[in-house]
């Protein structure tokens, strides 16, 4: 598989993606369209064990590009080898004139490849809400929870570009708590989405997400609205 074009509404400043790991991400979060994916195709690329792809290895980034970096899979997630994750940086920085990013829910693990990123880089997870819930498949391979991911965050060093994405958000405990720990990690951007995959998600009430989009506006944080916020702020 070759570099491909971003499109859909995930992000809109992504330019390209590509993948070196195939296999089920060990996640399992039930709103992720790659579970949708392996469903309609449990022999596909996307479904076993997780495993790389020799082959991209061959492919050329060129340059002038936004890259998102395994956004099938999680490259920091804690199944995946540290030969893995290592090899997979050194192709990106066979391309210094691109820009890459990297999401996962695992940024601890994240912080200790730092030394080894590409020179133009971002840096983001994903915080669904600051509720612990029951959004992932397998309690074996589940992601640390949302304030775990968020203290991690607040360790990657001044200068390194980060986001955070709260998308889909669900039902939230304390809006302005939750913002504020979001704040404290000093996120270029937050991006806020709500599910738009049917994934019978028990979504926030309008009155939270309110609270919350102000809450972050008041602490300076730039926020990045998804169009699917729509669907309940009846926008």
């Amino acid at each position: 598989m070759s570099l491909v074009k971003s499109k859909g509404n995930m992000y809109d400043w992504v330019t390209h993606t590509h993948a070196h790991i195939i296999g089920k991400c060990t996640h399992g979060c039930v709103y992720c369209y790659v579970q949708a994916i392996e469903k309609k195709f449990p022999t596909g690329r996307y479904s076993g064990d997780i495993r790389l792809n020799e082959n991209e290895f061959n492919v050329a980034y060129g340059k002038g590009k936004v890259i998102f970096i395994e956004h099938m899979n999680d490259l920091f997630a804690k199944c995946v080898p540290d030969t893995w994750i290592v090899r997979i940086l050194e192709h990106c920085k066979k391309y210094p004139d691109n820009e890459y990013v990297f999401q996962t829910k695992n940024p601890e693990n994240l912080l200790k490849f730092i030394p080894n990123m590409p020179v133009n880089y971002m840096v983001g997870t994903t915080v669904e809400s600051d509720i612990v819930s029951s959004l992932y498949e397998n309690d074996d391979t589940r992601p640390p929870e949302p304030f775990n991911r968020l203290a991690a965050m607040m360790k990657i060093p001044i200068g390194i570009k980060k986001f955070i994405t709260i998308e889909p958000m669900v039902k939230l405990g304390d809006a302005k708590s939750f913002a504020s720990a979001i704040a404290l990690c000093c996120p270029d951007f937050v991006n806020i989405g709500i599910d738009s995959k049917k994934s019978n998600l028990e979504d926030p009430t309008k009155e939270q997400i309110l609270e919350f989009v102000a809450e972050l506006q008041k602490l300076g944080v730039t926020i990045r609205k998804k169009t699917n916020l729509g669907r309940i702020l009846d926008e």
